[in-house]
């Protein structure tokens, strides 16, 4: 009886304590609200790694291809492990702002530029894989385009389009058939925000049934922006068509002359807009309702801003002062999920390449696309 009465005694004892140990266990894995920190320290301990070829568009008639690795816990979360280029032309013809990926080919990249070759524009299209520049016009400047001295720079896409906004005066629209690069329409947006505007910026929802258009409002044609920027969703079907269809409009605002909207991209999921503001990041909603705005350090300037491949965070192409009047061009990471930088130390994406072939002085990017692994 006496050694039952012990073997009845110990599994009493083991039970105990296996219950209290899952007891122990429940209470750290449900935490309550209060416990929100450490719901995200659990998230960064998985240690999510992305790892990816970004390409950023440079002045200089190419586009610097960065290997990277990027580890939001790391004290340096962005390490690019290998730093090439692509060339598309000289920074003569091809100064360029404007990478974009084909949605149906991750292997063709197309591009356009920034300044005029002779009069007239270039549109191109590139073999990410070879580096091959597969096809490469001239495009038109139309008459209504006085103000020429900044032409493309935002664009988006279609199934079959490749559309772009001008940074021109009179600015405007240009569909063009990703097979042929033939412009198909050109739209101006005169009656739907009339002339007292500096540059449109552009980009598709993710669904590919719309355009986004950011448009610094300015007191005069051309003029200084005035700190309200016009964001307009404009039906992608009817822009196919050669007509214009407003789907939704907002404003936001920032500060006069330092805040102007340059390029953006929408999370994968099309929960957030991305969108670059100079001296600002903005991070909207689908309708266009300012979630976060992160003030750019002084003299840095935001142009382009792409999602991980989870939509957890954003990378930021920046140009930082490195010198007296010498720019630079350079990687930031921005966290969407707790809406902060997670870090304010830069990682160059041009500078670092030209110093080490012996360029000098200035390197400047803007806009941003790659292939995640």
């Amino acid at each position: 009886m006496a050694k039952s009465g012990t073997l009845a005694l110990v599994v009493v004892s083991m039970f105990c304590i296996l219950f209290a140990g899952c007891t122990e266990k429940t209470e750290t894995e449900v935490p309550s609200r209060e416990s929100k920190p450490k719901t995200q320290e659990t998230k960064e301990t998985k240690k999510t790694v992305y790892t990816g070829t970004l390409y950023v568009a440079g002045m200089g008639g190419h586009f610097a291809k960065a290997e990277v690795e990027i580890d939001p816990t790391a004290e340096k979360p962005i390490k690019i492990k290998k730093l090439g280029r692509v060339t598309i032309g000289t920074r003569f013809t091809h100064p360029t702002h404007d990478p974009t990926i084909d949605v149906n080919d991750r292997s063709i990249m197309y591009y356009s530029t920034y300044w005029l070759d002779n009069g007239k524009a270039h549109l191109g299209k590139v073999n990410l894989t070879t580096g091959e520049v597969l096809m490469d016009v001239l495009v038109e400047i139309p008459e209504r385009a006085t103000e020429t001295g900044a032409v493309y720079c935002g664009s988006g896409q279609s199934d079959e389009h490749y559309v772009l906004a001008t940074m021109t005066h009179e600015a405007y629209i240009d569909v063009v058939d990703k097979e042929t690069l033939q412009v198909k329409h050109r739209l101006f947006l005169d009656k739907e925000v009339g002339k007292n505007y500096k540059f449109f910026h552009g980009i598709n929802t993710p669904d590919l049934k719309s355009f986004v258009v950011a448009i610094n409002l300015a007191d005069e044609p051309h003029g200084i922006p005035n700190g309200n920027i016009k964001i307009l969703e404009l039906d992608m079907a009817a822009l196919e068509r050669g007509e214009v269809v407003v789907k939704k409009e907002a404003i936001i605002t920032g500060e006069p002359d330092t805040t102007r909207t340059f390029r953006g991209k929408f999370t994968t999921d099309g929960r957030y807009l991305l969108q670059s503001g100079n001296d600002r990041f903005f991070l909207l909603d689908r309708d266009f309702n300012v979630v976060d705005v992160e003030i750019m350090p002084e003299g840095w300037k935001n142009h382009d801003a792409m999602p991980t491949p989870d939509n957890r965070y954003a990378v930021l192409t920046v140009r930082i002062p490195v010198g007296e009047e010498v720019l630079d061009g350079a990687l930031l990471l921005y966290d969407i999920e707790n809406r902060r930088l997670v870090s304010t130390e830069p990682v160059s994406t041009c500078k670092a390449c030209h110093d080490n072939v012996g360029i000098s002085g200035s390197a400047v990017l803007c806009g941003i696309d790659g292939n995640w692994e």
